[in-house]
């Protein structure tokens, strides 16, 4: 898997193509959606690093998708118009997009702008590290090995699943559902408490204090996050 994840949405299928091909040669993960709702659903399936979002588009408009993430993601959003409007922009600004493209661009032009975004959003970018370390906490992708303070720790694939996402991600805040089908691919019935039952069984296992989490936090009404291992 690569460092960082994209969601391109744009109704225009020849310029989605151009993109996805450009980010791919940029060894980004890409996910596209033509409309709107499928935008809302592959953010919720797929909870990519970054969104590159058409302002006009079918079914829900650019706006309104952002403004619908923006309840409860602080995921970064550059927004693409066809429109030269300093209201537009304004617009787009005001409802949390991080920054805008007017139409026509150069494909290098929104690679660049994306790149400056995720890192001011998560620091200097890196190219699919093999190995993770959040305080005393280390992840190695390739061994399928954990350790905290250089003590192995056995973990089921789905618990080094959800601990890679958080690891990969430290500053972003997951869901149960992303991170269900960031492990599993699906959801199903009854998914919220299964998600709960792994978290409470990373904690017994990577916790000092599984009472007092230091690594697997919980942000109230909203999901789970990836803390630096202090108190």
């Amino acid at each position: 898997m690569d460092a960082y994840s994209v969601l391109l949405v744009d109704d225009d299928k020849k310029l989605l193509a151009v993109l996805q091909e450009c980010f791919q040669q940029e060894n980004f993960t890409v996910y596209t959606a033509g409309d709107g709702r499928a935008a809302l659903e592959a953010f919720e399936q797929y909870a990519p690093s970054i969104l590159v979002l058409d302002l006009m588009l079918p079914e829900i408009d650019g706006r309104e998708v952002c403004r619908r993430i923006r309840q409860n993601s602080a995921v970064p959003i550059l927004m693409l118009t066809a429109r030269d409007d300093e209201l537009d922009r304004l617009l787009g600004l005001e409802i949390g997009a991080d920054d805008y493209v007017t139409k026509p661009f150069s494909t290098r032009e929104v690679v660049a702008r994306v790149r400056a975004i995720l890192r001011r959003t998560y620091g200097e970018l890196a190219e699919a590290p093999k190995a993770l370390q959040v305080g005393e906490l280390k992840l190695d992708r390739e061994a399928h090995a954990v350790w905290r303070s250089g003590q192995l720790i056995e973990l089921t694939p789905i618990e080094f699943g959800i601990l890679e996402v958080l690891m990969k991600n430290p500053r972003r805040v997951f869901n149960r559902l992303q991170l269900m089908k960031n492990t599993h691919g699906f959801a199903f019935d009854g998914y919220e408490r299964t998600m709960d039952a792994h978290i409470r069984n990373l904690r017994r296992k990577l916790e000092p204090d599984p009472k007092n989490p230091r690594y697997i936090q919980t942000v109230y009404g909203v999901g789970y996050k990836l803390g630096g291992g202090q108190t």
